[in-house]
């Protein structure tokens, strides 16, 4: 039998260690012309988005169908879709849509957590980075079914039939935004920003949003809102520079 025929088992057993193993693939080497930021002289962009006219009210959820969620909620719930706190939206997805050009940065490898608790999904929206891990769990004592809806990355469906079930995911390419629902319960929705850099952030507090260590340059930066859409503008940045900026959604009824 030649060599090679001999060594078959054990590099399909070396594979097969290799891919259960659990570990995240070694990051990639930076491109020939990849820059990196110098933090001594990065800025950063700061602001507030807040909401023009009329708070629209946040349909009531029917959790009569599972006892365990009616149990949760005993005074009822509303659906995430308008959190409005001192004027300020929150749930917003800020973050830079263009100008970083040619730099690189370096992939976390923590992972960013999506859990299931009293029938919701926990946090709303949120971000992370191509290639980090999102750990999604199930802190209930129900059944729920987790169904991420890529357009740009490949969908995923995972059970988590028990309590303490975790599943870790990663995706492969930038995506703003990534839906996820629960196919049990189909009032559960949340929303992931995918991408390829560290400058996004989820409005909070009353609206307010930090974008940290931004070199120096020209940006569109943009917001999401789940029902409102997107709102874009420019900021120029020079070397340690720090900007203020606002985004104003209208709300249906002022529109």
């Amino acid at each position: 039998m030649p060599n090679t025929l001999r060594l078959l088992p054990a590099i399909t057993l070396l594979t097969l260690a290799a891919a259960c193993s659990g570990k995240a693939p070694e990051p990639s080497a930076p491109p020939a012309n990849a820059k990196h930021v110098d933090p001594s002289k990065a800025g950063n962009v700061a602001g507030r988005v807040v909401l023009e006219g009329a708070v629209p009210e946040n349909p009531r959820i029917k959790l009569e169908a599972d006892p365990y969620c009616l149990r949760a909620h005993p005074d009822g719930a509303r659906l995430e879709n308008f959190v409005v706190s001192n004027g300020g939206l929150e749930n917003v997805f800020v973050y830079v849509k263009d100008g970083l050009g040619d730099y690189y940065f370096d992939v976390p490898t923590e992972p960013v957590k999506l859990d299931q608790a009293g029938c919701l999904y926990v946090p709303h929206v949120t971000g992370l980075r191509v290639k980090q891990p999102l750990e999604i769990s199930n802190s209930d004592e129900t059944l729920h079914n987790v169904h991420a809806m890529g357009q740009v990355n490949a969908q995923f469906d995972v059970s988590q039939a028990m309590k303490k079930m975790t599943n870790t995911k990663t995706f492969n390419a930038r995506e703003v935004m990534v839906p996820f629902k629960c196919e049990v319960h189909n009032w559960m929705r949340a929303y992931v920003g995918v991408l390829d850099h560290p400058y996004f952030a989820v409005t909070h507090d009353g609206g307010k949003f930090e974008l940290k260590g931004l070199p120096a340059g020209t940006y569109t930066v943009e917001a999401w809102h789940e029902k409102l859409g997107t709102e874009t503008q420019s900021v120029t940045l020079g070397e340690k520079e720090s900007k203020e900026i606002s985004f104003t959604f209208k709300s249906a009824a002022t529109k």
